[in-house]
């Protein structure tokens, strides 16, 4: 056996060689990554799979930095600041903390357009995410690039300390936590409950204290943040959102790359984009299993259910398009998006299932 392990470390070392080779001395390009979350995080596993990928294909050409965490910025607003000031490379955020300089980006939390993985993932790989790139970077001055659009935490749920919710009578008067944003505090209250904006640290104790009774989070989420414990027992699965996961470059220093490494790159951050529409799948299944273990009512709408859910929330697509600049041009693009991808996804159910 141990003739075995000398002969794998041995071949490791020598595979490794020609990497270590190149980052001693011919390595030409350094992209420096950041993520605020930690290494449990979806976001996480894209960025290792991220630079495994472009650091190998480049031969090492292209090295990866990771920054996980605060190390290098705080918050949405001024991580994407570094991004376009080039002091970082790439930095991966949600549409809240990108809203405030691309609000178009909040059409992600529109309500019950994307109906299930299949369609948003065939949606996000799309031209509709070249449709927001483009969007971003006419909003940024050149500055942004979206890379790719993956997926940090599966699907938004209602969730509340309360009562279990079938519909959105049941929401009446609840307070449920919100973003600042505006979009999410119009989902909120067209469904007859209170929107309360409570930053992220301050949930637990708001639970606990009653300052909020709800939510609208994945359950990884849920779960890891511990909010059961704080009294968040009731879970409806009206999946209302896509949690999506928007990747920016600073769009100078990827056009300063030749086109053999940008390729590399955009290869990169396609494998990076899988990684993460894979993760919280396998995560979610042992969250939800504790979640119900530890005591929490776990609901599944009906389709009749849900679609009453949807309907309540039809209000919120008038008032994008009204208040929101870029608001027609990017919904209708997620709205033909989607589109395609169900008579696609249609297609392919006729023939396999017969």
């Amino acid at each position: 056996m141990l003739k075995t392990l000398s002969k794998v470390a041995a071949t490791a070392a020598f595979l490794t060689a020609p990497l270590a080779a190149w980052a001693d001395g011919h390595q030409e390009f350094t992209i420096r990554a950041t993520a605020n979350s930690n290494e449990n995080d979806e976001d996480y596993d894209g960025l290792v799979v991220f630079k495994n990928y472009v650091e190998s294909a480049s031969n090492g050409r292209i090295g990866v930095e990771l920054f996980i965490g605060t190390q290098l910025c705080s918050g949405g607003a001024e991580c994407l600041e570094g991004v376009a000031e080039g002091s970082i490379d790439v930095f991966v955020t949600t549409s809240g903390g990108a809203a405030g300089i691309m609000p178009f980006v909040q059409v992600l939390d529109l309500p019950y357009l994307m109906s299930d993985d299949r369609v948003a993932e065939a949606v996000l790989t799309g031209d509709f995410t070249r449709t927001m790139r483009d969007m971003g970077l006419e909003a940024t001055d050149g500055a942004l690039r979206l890379m790719t659009i993956g997926n940090t935490g599966g699907w938004r749920n209602f969730a509340n300390t309360q009562r279990r919710v079938t519909g959105p009578a049941d929401m009446e008067g609840l307070k449920i936590r919100t973003v600042v944003a505006d979009l999410p505090q119009e989902l909120v209250r067209a469904m007859g409950a209170s929107p309360t904006p409570i930053p992220w640290p301050e949930l637990f104790t708001s639970f606990q204290t009653g300052v909020v009774e709800g939510s609208k989070n994945g359950i990884t989420d849920i779960m890891s943040m511990k909010f059961p414990d704080a009294g968040l027992q009731y879970l409806t699965l009206d999946g209302h959102a896509y949690m999506g996961a928007l990747w920016y470059m600073n769009n100078e220093n990827f056009l300063g790359m030749p086109e053999d490494m940008r390729r590399v790159v955009v290869d990169g951050f396609s494998q990076l984009q899988q990684a993460t529409f894979a993760s919280p799948k396998r995560k979610s299944i042992e969250a939800y299993q504790a979640f119900v273990e530890g005591g929490g009512d776990l609901y599944v709408p009906s389709p009749e259910e849900k679609a009453a859910f949807a309907e309540a929330a039809t209000p919120v697509q008038g008032w994008f398009r009204e208040n929101v600049d870029g608001g027609d041009q990017v919904l209708d693009a997620l709205i033909a998006a989607v589109e395609v991808a169900e008579s696609d996804l249609a297609a392919e159910y006729a023939s396999d299932l017969n």
